[in-house]
This record gives structure tokens, sequence and C-alpha cells, in this order.
């Protein structure tokens, strides 16, 4: 959330109350930028805005909304209200939405007139700052669109995928794996967008160099249904046979080398607890991806 109405610049401007800069200096970037907003608000910096008036962030890096979900969201408007404020930003008309996209959607199939928003001033870099940091850490973002935000994370902050990986909790692989998407044709990257393609596939076709190939082999994927291992025979060879990597063991009793390991391999940070391995994933697709490396098909009568 955020603070204040009709706020001056200078001291009464605080923005994030911290620059990106400062929260990347931190160890990890798992901060939440609305909460690290909301300690400064107070009751009566909440005003009610008509849902007209509002326009959508210009750097928010989700582009789909899942449809029952916003249903789900609105169901719970409608019998509960808007229980969190969103955030906007006034413009030359109307509002701008920092953060709070979903809420309003869902506000207007709820059937909503107005909103409860806080007003609060920020530049574009703020903005862009918010939308990117607040997105990275949600489970609905499609493969292309976290690319996008770890891409533009990095210009903006004139970092290393290194870097990036380590502050985000994931491996250097995956933020280079994924960046690797945006290398794919247009079309592609639609398909994938929209969960035609999965994000598996499209790590095997974004090695590839031959446009015309790549194209190619995104309709043979929508047409036969063809699993990413299928996938990795017809870019590699006939005779493809996956190798297991082989691991130099230190210390038997630690297992951090497997968490590495298989953190590398997967792309999730994996952990071992208690004798069991614990592999997170942030949604559908995450899961599909993760079980298409692990060659593991899943049929549902």
């Amino acid at each position: 959330m955020e603070e204040g109405m009709n706020m001056e610049t200078g001291n009464k401007r605080k923005a994030l109350g911290r620059g990106l800069e400062q929260l990347f200096s931190n160890e990890s970037l798992y901060v939440n930028p609305i909460e690290e907003i909301a300690e400064n608000i107070k009751d009566d910096d909440i005003v009610e805005i008509d849902l007209n008036e509002l326009r959508s962030n210009p750097y928010q890096p989700r582009q789909n909304f899942d449809q029952e979900k916003l249903q789900e969201l609105a169901n719970s408007i409608k019998e509960f209200g808007v229980l969190e404020p969103i955030i906007v930003k006034k413009s030359v008309k109307g509002y701008e939405i920092v953060a709070g996209e979903r809420r309003k959607k869902a506000s207007e199939i709820a059937g909503l007139k107005t909103i409860p928003a806080i007003i609060k001033d920020f530049t574009d870099e703020e903005m862009m700052q918010i939308a990117l940091l607040e997105n990275i850490q949600r489970e609905d973002l499609s493969a292309i669109e976290e690319a996008e935000a770890y891409s533009k994370l990095i210009s903006m902050l004139n970092t290393t995928q290194e870097l990036l990986a380590k502050k985000i909790g994931k491996s250097r692989s995956h933020i280079t794996n994924m960046l690797g998407l945006l290398r794919l044709p247009e079309s592609v990257k639609k398909d994938v967008s929209d969960g035609v393609i999965s994000a598996g596939h499209a790590k095997v076709l974004s090695k590839l160099e031959n446009e015309e190939q790549i194209l190619s082999l995104a309709e043979k994927i929508k047409k036969e249904d063809l699993s990413v291992r299928a996938l990795e025979v017809l870019v590699e060879n006939p005779t493809y046979e996956r190798k297991n990597k082989i691991i130099k063991v230190k210390e038997p009793n630690n297992y951090g080398y497997v968490e590495e390991a298989l953190t590398d391999t997967i792309g999730n940070k994996v952990k071992i607890q208690n004798k069991k391995i614990v592999i997170p994933f942030t949604n559908d697709k995450d899961l599909e991806r993760i079980l298409n490396i692990l060659n593991v098909e899943v049929k549902v009568d």
C-alpha cells in the first residue's frame, strides 16, 4: 500500500521509503515493495476513486490475467468488499494504477463503481521498480512475462545475471534460460504466453539459431503434442540418450551438492529436508515444465 494524497515533493515525498538501489544491496530482493510503502499509511489516506478514472500501469509486466481467478476474487469482493486499497498515481487525466490491477479488474466484474485507493506521487522509474519487484514474486506470470521482468531489472540496475539470480533465489541457469526465451520469434513467444507451448519446450527452441527451424518445430509441437523429451530428440539426434551428470562429492553427509545440481537442472530452488527432496513450483505451467524436465508424463482421464 502507500500513503498520502495530493502530496508535495521534498520531505513529504517518501515514495518507496528506500530506493531500489538500497533494496538491491540487501542479501535478498524478496522484499514486498507494497508492504514497504504500507508502513506509513493512515486510515484517512484511503479514498474512493471511480473505476472509470483508472488506467493500467504502463510498466506492468503481467499481460494475461487468469479469468477464473479474477472471477473468484470478484466473488470475494461482492461478499467482503475490497480489503486492501489499490495504489495509484495522479496523472494528467485520472489516475494510473501502481499496484492493484487484479483488484481493479475484479471490482469491475463485481459491479462496483468505485474502489478504495491510496494516492501517491511516483516517478516513472519508481512505478517501474514497484511493478517489476512486486510481480516477479507472484505466481501467475507467464514464462515470457517473467523473462521480460528479469531483462528490465538487469538493465535498470546495470547488474549481472549471476547477481540477480542470487538476489531473487533462483539459479543462474534459470535466469539465463528464461532470458533466452526473449530471442524466440514473436509468434512462438505468444504461444508460450498463451500456454499453447510450455516453457520447457520454449527453452529447447531458444537454443536454436535458425528461425525457420524454430517455427517449424513450434508447429510440430502443437500439432503432434510433442513432449519436451521428444522435442529434444528431434533437435539433437535420433539416438539421443540423456547422460547422467557426474558430481564429485566432497562431503557425503552434506546434501548441498545435490541441491545445487537439482537446482541447476530444474531451475527452481530445490531443498533437501528431513530426507525429502522439496521442489517448489509457482503455478501449473511451472509444474508442467518441471515434470517435462524429469521426463514424467501425467495423463488425466
